[in-house]
């Protein structure tokens, strides 16, 4: 767990890490190579259970040797394969100040190849410290469904669940089912690769108009099923020099911000945006 230059958060705390998404912008990946690998002379391998593309380290990290000869816990021995870490679960017990932890920021926790008892010993872990805002965000907002989140007997008291899309398509594959999300929901447009109308859904095969509209206001804009409504939208820009880098336009982002102030959202514009958007940002957050 340590703290991050992530904005919207405190602290990142990465109990399970790697992802088989392939999103060719992906900066945790970028990021996992520099620190990948591990020394075997040094690291037992009975702390390796090891199935398919999956590893799961016991209770004890594996371990590196540094250029200066330090000896250090390897961050990500089998490079961004997904590996869970389960000696770092009680890494938020010990923090007493509360803080907003941004959980698997280097996986995606909820992706369809991650068992659900690493998805369940992770809850475990956030239930046993509920003093801290928990922040998880994913590609595959159905997984939550499926899991039945509500069955854990218990639950983090600040659970936040979002979802992550990069344009309007990707916007509309994932709404139907993020709807189904517990009530703190929020979406992360990062990077934003073009315009996103929050009040539109690309045709997707189902009828998405008769499941997103209650009365005359939609669930993005302050439309409430249940309690379950959107608290939340967080922008950014791609950052690094990737081949083919997409530049937003300020006006997609005006556009967000926007209709997220008509309908009573907070949006949160990230460091990246500066030199587009100016100064100062907009950074609401809901807490």
């Amino acid at each position: 767990m340590t703290k991050t230059k992530i904005d919207w958060a405190d602290m990142t705390w990465n109990p399970v890490t790697g992802c088989l998404h392939e999103c060719k912008y992906c900066y945790a990946k970028k990021q996992t190579k520099r620190f990948e690998g591990y020394d075997p002379d040094i690291s037992s391998v009975d702390k390796i259970r090891h199935y398919g593309d999956l590893y799961d380290l016991t209770h004890y990290p594996m371990h590196r040797e540094t250029k200066k000869g330090r000896l250090v816990a390897a961050p990500y021995p089998f490079g961004f394969l997904p590996t869970f870490h389960r000696y770092r679960l009680g890494e938020p017990a010990k923090l007493k100040k509360p803080q907003n932890i941004f959980v698997c920021s280097m996986a995606d926790l909820f992706g369809d190849w991650v068992p659900d008892e690493w998805i369940a010993d992770v809850f475990e872990a956030c239930n046993a410290a509920p003093w801290h805002n928990y922040m998880f965000l994913t590609k595959h907002p159905a997984r939550f469904k499926s899991l039945g989140f509500p069955k854990y007997p218990a639950r983090p008291s600040a659970p936040w669940f979002g979802f992550s899309a990069a344009n309007q398509q990707q916007l509309s594959d994932m709404v139907l089912d993020a709807q189904w999300l517990p009530h703190n929901t929020f979406i992360s447009l990062e990077p934003l690769f073009g315009p996103v109308d929050l009040n539109r859904i690309e045709p997707t095969g189902k009828d998405a108009y008769l499941d997103l509209l209650i009365g005359k206001r939609s669930w993005f804009m302050g439309g409430d099923t249940n309690g379950k409504r959107l608290r939340w939208v967080i922008i950014g820009a791609e950052t690094g020099n990737r081949k083919g880098k997409v530049i937003p336009e300020r006006r997609w982002v005006q556009d967000i911000v926007d209709r997220c102030c008509k309908a009573g959202v907070p949006v949160f514009l990230k460091n990246s945006l500066a030199e587009i958007w100016g100064e100062p940002l907009i950074q609401e957050v809901p807490w």
